[in-house]
């Protein structure tokens, strides 16, 4: 049996993560992609595994493209993103407070409790905690943070964090709580965060979600015939759809690099990751 042309890296946030990945191999392979994919744990895994030759792609958290890219520059090798989806592109995250307590901006938020997310979250702990910074609030001198720890090394994919921080909130064991927009619609429509139950005091300026990175020792050809491929699935086509819908988007979009900005300099504020792409964060776990 010959090896597969393209070896994907895929993070196991939840179950669903199988069937997406079984029915984008089959379809791959139907159009003459010999593709395969590996799953790993937890994104710092699945990006080492990018030059070590394991993978010659991942599907990364922006978090994992950041310390990606900076691995490989301190190598003077390069990584590209060469698609997105449609829904990686131009979000916010908010923090929010209890529509009937007394916090009604950022500035309220002195001498207060924060509840983010996960420690390695780009939407609801380190992008919040970097726009704060911007408005001179920093946490530890200006307010407290409690961080809800759900899950390290999926970087805030999983929502577990999220959702125990809004329930802190409406316990009034915080005083706000960070969160990516969407989610905050999410708990709004399943009863977590009831109607009218919350104020958003802060939303970010917009940065863009995952996106596939390439390996430096990927194969131009395959990588090529990727993303012709992926580009040309419609939601119309009943055979992708459902997988499209599981993966939560409509179309696939190309890669761009400029929505990452704002985490570049979160990173080196919270010390997360050094320049070459060590973990410096010392109460990381994954």
């Amino acid at each position: 049996m010959n090896p597969p042309d393209l070896v994907l890296g895929a993070v196991a946030y939840a179950p669903k993560v199988v069937t997406i990945w079984e029915g984008f191999k089959t379809w791959f392979q139907q159009r003459g992609l010999q593709f395969d994919y590996v799953l790993y744990s937890n994104y710092e895994a699945q990006v080492e595994a990018q030059f070590n030759g394991s993978i010659h792609l991942a599907w990364n958290s922006p978090l994992a493209w950041v310390r990606a890219d900076r691995i490989a520059r301190s190598l003077g090798q390069s990584v590209q993103a060469i698609a997105m989806r449609d829904t990686d592109r131009d979000l916010r995250s908010v923090i929010v407070t209890r529509a009937d307590g007394p916090i009604q901006s950022t500035a309220d938020l002195r001498h207060r409790t924060l509840g983010v997310g996960a420690i390695d979250s780009p939407q609801a702990t380190l992008l919040p905690l970097h726009h704060l910074r911007s408005s001179d609030l920093v946490d530890g001198r200006d307010f407290e943070v409690r961080r809800f720890d759900a899950l390290g090394g999926k970087h805030g994919d999983h929502i577990g964090g999220e959702r125990d921080a809004a329930l802190a909130l409406l316990r009034d064991e915080i005083d706000a709580a960070c969160m990516i927009d969407s989610n905050l619609l999410a708990f709004s429509l399943d009863g977590t965060l009831p109607a009218g139950s919350t104020r958003v005091i802060l939303k970010t300026m917009p940065y863009d979600h995952c996106n596939f990175t390439t390996s430096p020792d990927a194969p131009a050809y395959a990588i090529s015939q990727f993303v012709d491929l992926l580009l040309s699935m419609r939601w119309d086509d009943p055979e992708v759809r459902p997988l499209l819908e599981l993966e939560g988007l409509k179309q696939w979009l190309p890669g761009r690099t400029s929505g990452y900005a704002a985490l570049e300099r979160a990173v080196d504020e919270e010390n997360f990751y050094g320049p070459d792409g060590s973990i410096r964060s010392a109460d990381y776990r994954y």
